[in-house]
């Protein structure tokens, strides 16, 4: 290949390059922008319309990478969003040797966030999924994905911690919902006093069961 056409291919392929990475930063734009807004705000409450304002995106860019629109979309950004909260569980979750102290200090995680966001950026399926629930399969199924994968790390650590295996399964199901439901007390009070409750209360209950 001579020099003027080696240039040229080049060329073409950073160009490709570059393409390729802008079609990524935008589908990555459209799955945040429309997590964040599921998290705060529900699926009915989060139009198209906004998602796109939020990520900068055009309708033609959101159906090229969802051709099935908002839901799809929708199925993806839970996925994107329960990945988040699922980092936030293996921090605390790996805080403390004492699977109790663990349990409570992802209490604590909760309670930061949801303060630093000023109440509003609570569990990222739950808003979604409860509004749902028989009218969308794609996101119904991305929903139980989640929770079955933050129960699966809870019983992990307290398999990990010496609780038997069935024991362990059923307590991290209780831990799962009793954080829930603290997150929720929590964003309607505005107040992180629910949180810090149940932290003091599950590692009460986990050591009960160790």
């Amino acid at each position: 290949m001579d020099t003027a056409s080696a240039t040229t291919a080049s060329a073409t392929e950073e160009t490709e390059a570059t393409a390729e990475r802008e079609r990524s930063d935008t589908r990555t734009r459209l799955v945040v922008a429309t997590a964040t807004l599921l998290q705060r705000q529900g699926y009915e409450g989060t139009s198209i319309k906004r998602i796109l304002k939020e990520a900068g995106a055009t309708y033609g860019s959101l159906y090229h990478f969802f051709p099935h629109g908002k839901e799809e979309l929708a199925a993806e950004a839970l996925r994107h969003g329960s990945e988040d909260f699922a980092r936030l569980l293996r921090e605390g979750l790996a805080s403390s040797p004492d699977p109790a102290e663990a349990v409570a200090h992802c209490a604590h995680l909760m309670a930061g966030t949801l303060r630093d966001s000023d109440w509003t950026d609570g569990c990222p399926v739950a808003a979604t999924a409860l509004e749902i629930i028989g009218r969308s399969p794609l996101i119904q199924n991305a929903s139980d994905e989640a929770l079955k994968q933050w129960r699966g790390l809870i019983e992990a650590r307290l398999t990990e911690g010496g609780i038997p295996g069935a024991r362990a399964a059923a307590l991290a199901c209780t831990i799962l919902s009793a954080l829930e439901g603290a997150e929720l007390l929590c964003r309607v009070s505005g107040d992180d006093e629910p949180l810090r409750f149940a932290g003091e209360q599950l590692a009460v209950l986990v050591r009960a069961n160790a």
